[in-house]
């Protein structure tokens, strides 16, 4: 089992690690890092996974001889609402869950983002664990502390920087995930590579025939850099305010494309036309060179991702949305663009004119 830690600078005690390996919810001891500090546990899940692995992971908990509920809430986008956190705080308070308890998150991006959230304002913040189920949320939404819900003006537009206690990436998870959900979390794996290690890009381009068969030591390596990536970052820049920035490379139109899609575009696959976007605005602005931004596209489609808009996506409303981000500063918006296959820079830069051109070509 590899173990990745995360060492953050404002307190040791918020620093954690992440474990990742083949069946680790089998295993014994795997919730000790949190076993002394808990008085009950509630696993908060969803209705696709908790029918799959809340039992199992409940047995599991229930080795530490405290009390384990499960409150479960519609899988989906839609759950990612100010209406759902109320609904499960509510349910807390009736089981009486205080300071000394511990939330698991047991499940995808949503569960995780709601989990997060919801265990950084209830009483004043109590301990959380991330258990991701799906490979995007393994290689991104479960590392960092990145808490919110959803609002109708846009994505993640409440939210808190909040660190789980502990990560537990179960690889035997990705065995029941749909193709479609599968290549969703690759569209992370990808990102890393354009944007920060030329050599996992280079790996994803060779090795894209196992990795389409879900080879275990394949998948074990791209979820393991992946997330070292991303906790090196993090470590720097836990709150965003510098270099965490570059993460977001292809997420300021694909946030845009998620909400003007109303969620019925996979957080992946609106991704992939974002970094689509990005590097075409990189190459238009002769930043990155032709045999690059092809490079890209090409890897992108390899994986059976998107790289054209939907039809019937308006163009002004996603400008709109655009404009709402909260990676705005001063109603400037700020691209992440790279100069080079794991180059890359933040810019607020881009002429608005570019951005209109870009997303009608990738309409076109």
């Amino acid at each position: 089992m590899e173990r990745i830690r995360v060492t953050l600078e404002k307190s040791y005690k918020d620093s954690y690690e992440i474990f990742i390996g083949e069946d680790i919810m089998g295993r014994e001891g795997w919730i000790t890092t949190v076993k002394n500090h808990a008085d009950r546990y509630v696993i908060i899940t969803d209705s696709e996974v908790n029918p799959l692995y809340g039992e199992m992971v409940r047995e599991k908990v229930r080795e530490t001889a405290r009390p384990v509920d499960v409150i479960e809430i519609p899988a989906g986008e839609s759950s990612k609402s100010v209406t759902t956190v109320l609904d499960v705080v509510r349910q807390l308070i009736r089981l009486k869950v205080s300071r000394k308890s511990v939330l698991i998150a047991l499940g995808g991006g949503v569960v995780g983002d709601v989990t997060g959230f919801i265990a950084s304002i209830y009483m004043r913040s109590i301990p959380y664990v991330q258990i991701p189920t799906t490979l995007l949320a393994q290689v991104d939404s479960s590392v960092g502390g990145k808490t919110g819900v959803d609002l109708p003006e846009g994505k993640n537009l409440l939210g808190t920087f909040y660190q789980p206690k502990a990560v537990y990436i179960d690889l035997s998870f990705l065995k029941t995930l749909s193709d479609k959900d599968f290549a969703n979390g690759l569209a992370e794996i990808i990102k890393y590579g354009i944007m920060g290690d030329h050599n996992l890009f280079e790996f994803l381009e060779h090795e894209s025939d196992g990795i389409k068969k879900r080879n275990p030591s394949l998948m074990k390596s791209l979820v393991g850099r992946s997330c070292k990536i991303k906790a090196d970052i993090v470590e720097m820049d836990e709150k965003e305010l510098g270099l965490r920035r570059i993460l977001n490379f292809g997420h300021t139109l694909g946030h845009a494309l998620e909400a003007v899609s109303d969620y019925t575009l996979f957080h992946g696959e609106a991704v992939s036309i974002g970094m689509v976007g990005a590097a075409k605005i990189s190459h238009t602005l002769d930043y990155l060179n032709n045999a690059s931004y092809q490079r890209i596209v090409d890897l992108i489609k390899h994986y059976h991702l998107p790289t054209r808009i939907p039809a019937g996506l308006d163009t002004a409303q996603i400008m709109a949305f655009m404009a709402t981000d909260k990676k705005a500063v001063g109603g400037q918006l700020h691209f992440v663009l790279v100069k080079k296959i794991g180059a890359p820079f933040v810019t607020p830069e881009v002429p608005a004119g570019v951005v209109k051109e870009t997303i009608e070509e990738l309409q076109g």
